[in-house]
């Protein structure tokens, strides 16, 4: 994408979309509970595939920064339609990018990049979660190829995945031991589950994938050398930890959207309950945490394409973010009353969608344990 005004005008459209078409279809993908493939295209036309993808793969090419503030916008409307696109633009294609080979590149990044290829980003396990470095899939050498074997659980988008980035044990135990494989759908022996019915976010498809004696060739393997696989998938969490952050800008946003409106028309005693000074103070303390945490996210993604990476203060943005957000839900179903607890109101939808956050990307507990040991090692301003 080219100049500064290319890239705003392309953000005012996001915001039309999302505003115009995204916001009133809520209800709908809340009814069916899943985004339908009429709405798929017409993301994949407005090229959000495409976000965080470099032009020479047919990407746009934006910034850390620029897709920020994408972010900001569409997800104004339910998180669930950037769900769809999110584990594309973040979690594979960022850890393809970084560590595969170029044939491996030019496989899978264009057609990521037209929405022809959705990502399945495999890394949890029944057993393991944020423990990822002692997973228990394994990948055995056989020939010109690897047989896999193992369950990933909580894996999102993987009823809709063209491709699996998998990570799963080549080695002995811990992190050097684990290796990324990108797996074609429709290859015998790996299959998605039946999607589970979840607290929120519905109408994201979450479910387990199971590999069974799945053989998949020589150049399946990211990057071509066995021991890349954490360091494939840390790269693409620190991407989608910051989109996540985001995600919760954006969710606030419609919170204290949703609450300001109400509180304008809501009357109580005479007057509209905005005028009481108890539900200010509330609106007050949901616009300034917005505002900190907007400013925190855009930082760290101005910084972002610094090697290394500022690991501390993305895991910081995420943790703060995302309790920020589920502080905002809470403050915006108080002021809607017994209206905001409905389960039909976009309120009552949000605060079930927005408590997601403190759990996947690395729970809040993660992050402050890394924040933590970055400041021991490296001093406080780590």
């Amino acid at each position: 994408m080219g100049g500064d005004m290319e890239f705003e005008a392309y953000l005012a459209e996001v915001e039309a979309f999302a505003r115009e078409e995204l916001i009133p279809n809520e209800e709908r993908v809340d009814r069916l509970d899943r985004v339908p493939e009429d709405l798929v295209r017409r993301i994949s036309e407005m090229r959000l595939f495409a976000i965080s993808i470099p032009e020479e793969y047919g990407g746009l090419g934006l910034s850390q920064e620029q897709q920020v503030r994408l972010t900001f916008a569409f997800t104004q409307a339910s998180a669930v339609f950037r769900a769809r696109f999110s584990t594309t633009i973040g979690l594979c294609s960022q850890a393809l990018l970084d560590f595969a080979t170029e044939a491996q590149k030019r496989k899978y990044l264009p057609a990521m990049a037209e929405g022809r290829c959705t990502g399945a980003f495999s890394l949890t396990e029944p057993d393991y979660g944020s423990d990822a470095a002692n997973l228990a899939t394994t990948a055995v050498r056989d020939g010109a190829g690897y047989v896999l074997n193992g369950t990933k659980r909580y894996i999102t988008n993987a009823a809709d995945a063209d491709m699996f980035l998998v990570m799963a044990r080549t080695g002995g135990p811990g992190a050097g031991g684990v290796s990324a494989f990108a797996v074609d759908a429709g290859t015998p022996g790996i299959r998605a589950g039946e999607p589970f019915e979840m607290m929120g976010h519905r109408g994201s498809r979450v479910s387990e994938v199971y590999l069974e004696d799945c053989r998949v060739p020589e150049d399946a393997l990211v990057g071509g050398r066995e021991g890349l696989g954490l360091k494939a998938a840390l790269r693409g969490i620190n991407h989608a930890r910051t989109h996540v952050a985001a995600t919760c800008v954006g969710q606030a946003k419609r919170l204290v959207g949703e609450a300001v409106r109400y509180a304008r028309e809501r009357r109580q005693f005479g007057k509209a309950i905005g005028e009481h000074q108890l539900v200010q103070a509330m609106l007050a303390d949901m616009r300034a945490e917005t505002y900190a945490a907007e400013a925190m996210v855009l930082d760290c993604a101005r910084r972002f394409e610094q090697r290394p990476l500022p690991f501390a203060d993305i895991a910081c943005a995420k943790y703060f973010a995302s309790e920020m957000v589920s502080r905002v839900a809470d403050k915006a179903v108080q002021i809607l009353g017994g209206q905001g607890y409905m389960a039909e109101n976009a309120v009552a939808r949000l605060y079930r969608d927005t408590r997601l956050f403190r759990i996947f990307e690395g729970t809040s507990q993660i992050q402050q344990q890394q924040i933590a040991r970055a400041m021991l090692r490296d001093g406080a301003d780590a």
